[in-house]
């Protein structure tokens, strides 16, 4: 196919040039319409781009295909036989896949790692979630992906089960044996959808972990906004095979997506796609240089712990995405709740993770000389000036097991039925009726239907106390739970 297309691209081009006289949405027609104070910030060229697809960069048929043809060029730059664009970030990508897969009732095994948005595509589905538990590892109190052992265990005592659900790779960059987690699936006759949400850049280099597509997925999900250059929001699932009817995935997408699809994520896509084909390995082989030289220098710097090749490995992890910057601050004293704030503040520095042992830095294509050498400064003053924040109590880490909780009850039962709130001592033993995530990285501590531990009670409460957010509970000081009224 010819990677020099951009479907979309074109057709905004097109659109201007045509000088089209708009009487439906957006009402702001190509921007005459904003406040000069928000084109001031935004930029004039946000809302020349943003053009209705039906009737706009198409026609009321959609007979050009214009997004098709992007969708196209994105399956054949990946080796997917099919590409779906989503406007809606992964949240929906990944919802849209599950439902394509198991119906209300029907058993998923589901990796417990799994993002918020997958339990929440658990609850609205009504699907009867199987907990495949990751390898915990005790030394780092970082969780790793199932490995095919596993994934065969869960199919052999639920042989109704009608698909898997893997991530990979994790917020902290470990990654899973992707391959051999679609043996044991197609052994077992149902397909494997793998929520690579951090993934999208995997295809593009060969230094880089397994792509699912090339290892037997069969439904692949990527945040495109997350390793790649699309904007946020931009998420595309990719299908491979046969185990997963298209018609079927594209009208739980519909059912599920937006009817009001944004051309400035369709475009970032669309662009994003042709630069990786054209100029992706180049770009991607001075990141991995980059990624390697900071390695090598965080390694020298007192009272940092980078987390790297000795994760590989039974019970650990499969890969490695050497761009995921994984860094323990424990023995600086302080949580990397603590250091994330103060290089945000002191830095103006941001990371894209910190939970109560470490920060977690991702480098794409998009990071020079200049910003790694910002980040490797800042962490060097993190450490020498670590000694002066203010000491915290320590968050009361779980042990192995600890937070592999029973399940009682179907999310979606424990969610929509009648709940209600109990001081959190009162919670122990009963029933979760919501989404407790630790956030970022969002992977839910307490899920709809779980039976709640007092590990898991102590983790929450001396988590909050140490700086942990918990946006999505009723009550975010998590004094007190949402559960299953008896």
């Amino acid at each position: 196919m010819d990677h020099s297309r951009t479907p979309v691209l074109e057709a905004i081009e097109a659109f201007h040039r045509r000088g089209d006289a708009v009487f439906g949405p957006p009402g702001h027609r190509q921007g005459r319409g904003v406040d000069p104070r928000v084109l001031a910030v935004l930029g004039e060229g946000m809302f020349a781009a943003d053009v209705l697809t039906l009737n706009g960069l198409d026609d009321r048929r959609e007979s050009q295909g214009v997004v098709g043809q992007a969708e196209d060029l994105m399956a054949d730059a990946v080796g997917a036989d099919r590409a779906f664009f989503s406007t809606c970030g992964s949240s929906l990508s990944v919802k849209s896949a599950m439902i394509s897969v198991a119906g209300p009732g029907e058993k998923l095994l589901v990796s417990r790692n799994a993002h918020k948005s997958v339990v929440a595509g658990v609850i609205i589905s009504g699907i009867d979630p199987v907990w495949v538990h990751p390898h915990f590892d005790a030394r780092l109190h970082l969780a790793h992906p199932p490995e095919p052992a596993d994934v065969r265990a869960a199919l052999e005592a639920n042989p109704d089960a009608k698909g898997m659900l893997l991530i990979s790779p994790t917020d902290w960059g470990t990654c899973a044996d992707i391959g051999g987690v679609a043996d044991v699936c197609h052994e077992f006759g149902v397909p494997l959808i793998v929520d690579e949400a951090w993934g999208a850049h995997l295809p593009f280099h060969p230094d880089l972990p397994e792509w699912g597509v090339n290892v037997g997925a069969d439904l692949v999900v990527t945040s495109v906004h997350k390793m790649g250059a699309a904007i946020e929001q931009s998420s595309v699932f990719h299908l491979k095979g046969d185990r997963i009817d298209p018609d079927v995935l594209s009208a739980r997408e519909d059912l599920l997506g937006t009817t009001s699809s944004s051309p400035l994520v369709y475009a970032s896509l669309d662009g994003w796609r042709r630069h990786m084909v054209e100029q992706g390995g180049d770009l991607l082989d001075d990141a991995l240089r980059r990624a390697g030289r900071l390695r090598t220098a965080i390694d020298g710097i007192d009272g940092l712990r980078l987390m790297g090749r000795e994760v590989l490995g039974t019970g650990g992890a499969f890969e490695l995405d050497p761009l995921a910057l994984t860094v323990d601050v424990r023995d600086l004293g302080i949580s990397g709740f603590q250091a994330g704030d103060w290089l945000r503040a002191a830095c103006h520095v941001d990371v894209g993770s910190a939970d109560a042992c470490r920060i977690g830095a991702r480098l794409t294509h998009a990071d020079d000389d200049e910003a790694v050498e910002r980040l490797l400064v800042s962490l060097h003053r993190l450490a020498a000036e670590s000694g002066d924040l203010e000491r915290r109590p320590p968050t009361d880490l779980p042990q192995p097991g600890a937070l592999e909780l029973e399940n009682a009850m179907l999310p979606r039962d424990a969610y929509f039925g009648r709940v209600e709130q109990v001081p959190i001592a009162e919670a122990v033993g009963r029933i979760a009726a919501e989404v407790v995530s630790p956030y970022p990285p969002g992977v839910p501590v307490l899920a709809p239907g779980e039976v709640i531990s007092a590990g898991a009670v102590d983790y929450l409460r001396s988590g909050v106390e140490a700086g942990m957010l918990v946006p999505d509970a009723a009550d975010g000081s998590v004094e007190s739970l949402r559960v299953v009224a008896r």
